[in-house]
């Protein structure tokens, strides 16, 4: 399984042609305390880029952008009852759906971790 990471701060872990999404630790701790998400709807699919979540917290409220094209197979439920799940785990039990891929080849263009690293300190 690997792991690639959008400019937007989603992080995706590929499994074959299902994906895990969520957002990265530095999406997280920007936003401080997450208190709300919404989970985007299981059966629905969803273009790149498409708005597929929102995640509040005491600071924000920000969007979460679908990193590939593909149906939303699970989502995590147990968010809804501990949002903060997000801030202290957010690439374990923070993730937010999964996703079945439709264009495998658009994971070419995310960040490896290298790529993604180096946006932050450019940032």
């Amino acid at each position: 399984m690997s792991i690639k990471y959008t400019p937007d701060h989603e992080w995706i872990q590929i499994d074959g042609d299902v994906a895990t999404v969520g957002i990265t630790h530095h999406a997280q701790d920007a936003l401080g305390d997450v208190v709300f998400v919404e989970l985007p709807e299981v059966g629905k699919s969803y273009a790149q880029q498409d708005v597929a979540g929102v995640v509040e917290s005491v600071k924000a409220a920000a969007d979460v952008y679908m990193p590939v094209s593909g149906e939303v197979t699970e989502v995590n439920s147990a968010l809804q009852d501990d949002p903060s799940a997000i801030n202290s785990d957010p690439l374990g039990a923070g993730w937010f759906f999964k996703v079945k891929l439709s264009d495998a080849s658009q994971l070419d263009a995310l960040l490896d971790a290298t790529a993604y690293d180096d946006l932050l300190k450019s940032a």
